[in-house]
């Protein structure tokens, strides 16, 4: 009987299930997207029962798949869209209000009464006060929510990232657990001590007793009940998106970077054993946790990638679908110095800015609905620049960087990544790195693979793309954007 690995890669905006072969081949995928739910202003919500019942659907697909060709699941790894919120009812399950997203920012006036605390929780954490992070969620839900408040007062209440929620429903509720990269980024967890912290619990009123335990990236989360599968299968590995890409990558060396593209974008460099502080406001975090080995990272967070080219197509109705973009941004020979600087849920590093708000500049009546789509495209670029600018002045020198995620299946995106950033750009084989990390994390648990050299021995490239525009008109274009970021900090 063939042997194959299952990740489970549930996102910001669909839910897929992934059979990989221990070669790292995409086999099989099942994918649903679900709904976005926008009840106010710069809230953002998703149904986490919806989750449940979608993931449910697809691991149950990929299930019947295997059954057909007579495939052996060896082991179960699980992703996650990170800082997105759920508070549940540990009797029954039951999430007591929607989960609130990663992207959502409703506490921003929360974040600015605490903004004192700010340097002793970058201590601590690695992160910044904002409202991108779980803590201030999950106090939000505590005051504004009446059955949180009752099940805590009886010790009922469980918090979780979307993966803890999910272990509790495939366990069957026998495991209330996260793993390190997860809660590294809930801005609860002490990045050097290795544990949740009790001086910022304190801060935010938080009883320690509604946190999950906090696993390595590889162990052991329970089995998956019976009813799911028609066995008991094992759930060996639990990763944030993003860490997870840094896997599915082989970034494992210090000084390696990825840059994922999907919803959002995020740049991570692997910083071996030691906690580096950015000093100009990336953000610290945990890589990856293995053998109770912690492995840090400097990472900078962009929150409109792929949503930006969602804007176009969903709510401004330019295009129908995002393939589009690439024919489109070919069309045009140059941005006509229209620059779109994608604010809509503030600016995440390295400006850290959840008030401001969307802006374009330098339209004219030669202006086209074109000159827009191309430049929602180019300020995902641009956004990325910033980033590496930030690490060139921490004194890191990136020379290549390794990309995931649907943009950058745009060739025309990569090739202008690539100029602007002003480095290699390497797209990897597999699109779905994320789903394959995790798989390859779940796989070394089990010992299909013995060294993180094995799993990088499985990492094959697709493409690349060097750097060829021209330095001035490269400066020019840089120049213009950072005259569109100055005014949407204005």
């Amino acid at each position: 009987m063939k042997k194959f690995l299952v990740a489970i890669d549930q996102g910001t905006t669909s839910t897929r299930v992934i059979l990989f072969d221990v070669k790292g081949n995409k086999k099989f995928i099942s994918q649903i997207e679900f709904k976005q739910y926008f009840p106010k202003n710069g809230w953002v919500e998703h149904n986490p029962n919806e989750i449940w019942l979608k993931t449910l659907k697809v691991i149950k697909n990929v299930g019947n798949k295997c059954k057909k060709n007579k495939i052996k699941i060896i082991t179960i790894g699980i992703t996650n869209q990170r800082e997105t919120t759920v508070l549940w009812d540990k009797t029954n399950g039951k999430p007591v209000y929607n989960a609130i997203v990663w992207q959502d920012r409703r506490t921003e006036n929360y974040c600015k009464k605490i903004k004192n605390k700010e340097n002793l929780i970058r201590k601590k954490t690695g992160l910044f006060i904002d409202p991108y992070f779980s803590a201030t969620k999950i106090k939000w839900v505590l005051d504004n929510v009446t059955k949180a408040k009752k099940l805590l007062k009886k010790n009922l209440l469980l918090f979780g990232t979307i993966d803890s929620f999910l272990i509790w429903k495939l366990t069957g509720g026998k495991l209330h657990a996260t793993d390190a990269t997860n809660a590294s980024r809930t801005m609860l967890f002490n990045l050097n001590k290795n544990k949740w912290d009790h001086d910022i619990l304190k801060i935010f009123k938080i009883k320690k007793n509604i946190l999950p335990v906090v696993k390595n990236s590889a162990d052991n989360f329970g089995f998956t009940s019976k009813k799911i599968l028609g066995e008991k299968i094992s759930i060996s590995a639990v990763l944030g998106d993003q860490q997870a890409a840094v896997v599915g990558q082989g970034c494992f060396e210090k000084g390696s970077v990825k840059s994922t593209y999907g919803t959002g974008a995020f740049v991570i460099m692997n910083t071996g054993n030691k906690k580096l502080t950015s000093k100009n406001r990336l953000l610290s975090t945990i890589c990856y946790r293995i053998n109770n080995k912690t492995t840090y990272a400097l990472e900078g967070s962009i929150f409109i990638a792929g949503a930006g080219v969602q804007w176009l197509r969903d709510k401004i109705k330019l295009i129908n679908n995002a393939y589009e973009t690439e024919k489109i941004a070919r069309s045009k020979k140059n941005n006509q110095g229209i620059y779109l600087v994608p604010a809509f849920t503030g600016l995440g590093a390295p400006y850290w800015s959840p008030n401001s708000r969307g802006l374009i500049t330098g339209l004219t009546r030669n202006t086209d609905w074109k000159d827009l789509v191309r430049a929602v495209v180019e300020s995902v670029a641009y956004q990325s620049f910033d980033l590496f600018e930030s690490m060139r002045k921490d004194g890191l020198r990136p020379k290549i960087v390794k990309v995931d995620g649907g943009m950058v299946t745009n060739n025309w995106f990569s090739q202008f990544l690539s100029d602007i950033l002003n480095i290699k750009v390497i797209r990897s084989k597999t699109e779905e790195t994320t789903a394959l990390g995790v798989a390859f994390m779940a796989g070394y648990q089990v010992g299909v693979y013995k060294s993180l050299g094995h799993i990088k021995s499985k990492w094959k490239k697709r493409r690349d793309f060097t750097p060829k525009l021209n330095k001035t008109y490269r400066n020019k274009l840089l120049q213009g954007w950072k005259q569109a970021i100055r005014k949407t900090l204005a």
